[in-house]
């Protein structure tokens, strides 16, 4: 498959209220701890408002049998999980972003089909055709007659 033919990778970064809990995460490194779920409701709200489940939610839900468990890889193993499912979850530098242990549950979920949704991505626009440049030297020509 050449690289023409292939979908771009989404990018969890790019989603809304992703990069600003990020900035959150950054100033106050208490945000990445999986364990400090609870001490930030917003980190839940946002999972919830992006992939339709919270933490919780998303522990609760049955797995299906040959489930990996590619929520439980971390750093770079857990990104190039990540990016084999057509997703880049990493920041400008190229390192996982610090709350991917919170949207890795969640995120996996959703792209399997298990639970929770994708967040909608409207489709690109339609690349222009040239079918125009033809009639601009069309008339071109025309005017130096």
């Amino acid at each position: 498959m050449t690289q023409a033919s292939q979908a771009p990778m989404r990018r969890l970064i790019d989603l809304p209220g992703v990069d600003d809990l990020e900035l959150k995460a950054l100033m106050k490194p208490r945000y990445a701890d999986p364990d400090a779920r609870d001490e930030f409701p917003e980190i839940d709200a946002l999972t919830a408002d992006l992939f339709g489940l919270t933490g919780d939610e998303a522990e609760a839900v049955e797995r299906p049998v040959d489930w990996d468990d590619i929520h439980r890889l971390s750093g770079v193993d857990l990104a190039e999980a990540f990016e084999a499912l057509g997703w880049d979850v990493t920041d400008k530098r190229r390192k996982p972003l610090r709350l991917l242990p919170h949207y890795a549950l969640p995120l996996a979920l959703a792209i399997r089909g298990v639970a929770g949704e994708l967040p909608f991505v409207a489709e690109p626009d339609h690349p222009t055709t040239d079918w125009g440049a033809g009639l601009a030297a069309e008339a071109a020509r025309f005017r130096k007659r």
